[in-house]
């Protein structure tokens, strides 16, 4: 009896003993695994790395989730495929431009430093898609550096910003300005896909995503002259007007104060395609970038919607997929809607790399 027990004893520790070994060649199959798809990655300050940004031909795209405070890994980057396909599909049908994808971090480091090369939160395979492009660069922001020598570098200093009840979206709308006062050139949100060549476009325009606003989702000005102006009443505006208790007061409703300012008109009808009113100024059509509205964002997702978002975007130079309200929709890449169908077209890279969902 005493022998039966002790046999039992043993065979259980045994067992016991394999379990554990299976556990912990499981978990590091897994843990090795994940390393391998998010690599480490060198990303240079947009400052000081080559190359820089050409003055009125570049495309930026900014990326600011390290200012979430839910983010517990502050400065790790991050890009998910519906991100990456945007910048993918700006650079495809602009070859001539170059593409600058822009990460805000928090804490400043040297280009020497080793964080330029620690594991980012992005799948490897995205950033192999978007590095096949030669006019696509990624590159880090230091937001204080960004800010100095510019006419809101005294306010931000302030830190009124960090008080905003959305600093990652505020912060967005924030750069998006900044960097068109620096540089000129065309601003995009990340939740777009471009549909055709936009080199080619007037130096200085947004459009209208209703009848109530001028978007600032989509915005390009020139270096010097007239861009350069408005994006200077753009800081103006967001310094003077800040407020972190509305979610689109420092975002559209800046670009919309400004264009009423510029055009001599508080009605958005009558700015459309009206350089001459509004000074060298384009507002676009609502179909030009927004043809369809925020609140129908599930058009893009629904196969029984396909044909008539397809016809109704033919015309479009590029689509917003309103990502505040879609981006907890996960899609199985086989799903036959508008949303993949533009991706496989104009972001075949990385939509083959984003894996079963988009």
């Amino acid at each position: 009896m005493l022998l039966r027990r002790f046999l039992l004893l043993f065979v259980t520790l045994i067992m016991i003993g394999l379990l554990i070994g299976s556990l912990a060649l499981a978990y590091s199959y897994l843990w090795k695994n994940s390393y391998q798809e998010e690599e480490s990655i060198r990303i240079d300050d947009v400052l000081l790395a080559e190359p820089r940004p050409t003055p009125g031909r570049s495309i930026f795209f900014h990326e600011t989730s390290s200012f979430d405070d839910e983010n517990k890994e502050d400065n790790v980057l991050k890009l998910n495929a519906r991100q990456a396909c945007a910048v993918e599909s700006a650079a495809l049908h602009n070859p001539n431009f170059q593409v600058f994808l822009l990460f805000a971090v928090r804490k400043d480091v040297g280009l020497d430093d080793d964080n330029n090369g620690r594991r980012t939160g992005i799948k490897q395979t995205l950033v192999d898609a978007l590095l096949n492009y030669n006019n696509v660069h990624l590159r880090r922001l230091h937001v204080w550096r960004y800010a100095a020598g510019t006419p809101v570098e005294e306010w931000f200093n302030t830190g009124y910003l960090f008080c905003s009840r959305y600093l990652v979206v505020q912060m967005s709308d924030f750069l998006r300005f900044l960097t068109l006062f620096r540089y000129g050139g065309l601003y995009l949100d990340l939740d777009v896909v471009v549909l055709q060549n936009m080199e080619d476009m007037p130096p200085n325009y947004a459009g209208v995503e209703s009848d109530l606003f001028v978007a600032n989702g989509v915005m390009r000005f020139s270096h010097n002259g007239t861009g350069h102006d408005i994006a200077r009443r753009c800081l103006r505006d967001f310094q003077l007007y800040f407020n972190g208790y509305e979610w689109g007061y420092n975002g559209p409703w800046v670009i919309t104060r400004v264009a009423k300012e510029i055009c001599g008109t508080n009605k958005i009808a009558k700015m459309l395609n009206n350089t001459n009113r509004c000074k060298g100024f384009k507002v676009y059509e609502q179909g030009a970038f927004f043809a369809v509205p925020g609140d129908q964002w599930r058009d893009f997702l629904e196969p029984d919607k396909l044909e008539q978002t397809m016809a109704l975007t033919k015309s479009s130079y590029l689509v917003h997929v309103w990502n505040r309200n879609s981006k907890n929709t996960t899609i199985r890449v086989a799903t036959p809607c508008a949303y993949l169908k533009l991706a496989e077209q104009n972001c075949p890279r990385v939509f083959h790399a984003a894996g079963e969902y988009f």
